[in-house]
């Protein structure tokens, strides 16, 4: 299947992380999904219900990122990944990508992020 929602980059300010000032003083955070569904009978009937709303999809993972606390980012991608496929029944796959532009590396690099993919098949 093709047809997908994405979500770019949504701004997330949250205090996850390893080490202490990381918990306490938090960082952003950029979250991007790309969730695969048929999107046909929504396309062709034009009809939100047929649908899931990227609005309520953006909220859900901001929701995750900023009322829970990971100490690494592969463990709040796997939370969102989990509680996407458990609240929008449509969605066959998702792909969860965190980045975390300030990562604590004594290194100039743009941002450094991990990426999952999972589906409702396993």
């Amino acid at each position: 299947m093709s047809d997908s929602i994405i979500i770019s980059r949504l701004a997330i300010y949250a205090h996850h992380g390893v080490y202490a000032e990381e918990k306490r003083l938090g960082q952003r955070f950029f979250v991007s999904l790309t969730c695969t569904l048929d999107l046909r009978p929504a396309g062709r009937n034009d009809r939100y219900s047929q649908t899931v709303g990227y609005g309520t999809l953006a909220q859900l993972v901001h929701e995750i990122a900023t009322t829970r606390r990971f100490r690494i980012a592969e463990g709040l991608a796997e939370a969102i990944a989990a509680e996407v496929l458990a609240a929008f029944p449509r969605i066959e796959t998702v792909t969860v990508r965190v980045e975390k532009p300030e990562a604590p590396v004594p290194l100039i690099f743009d941002s450094i992020a991990v990426e999952i993919t999972r589906s409702r098949n396993g």
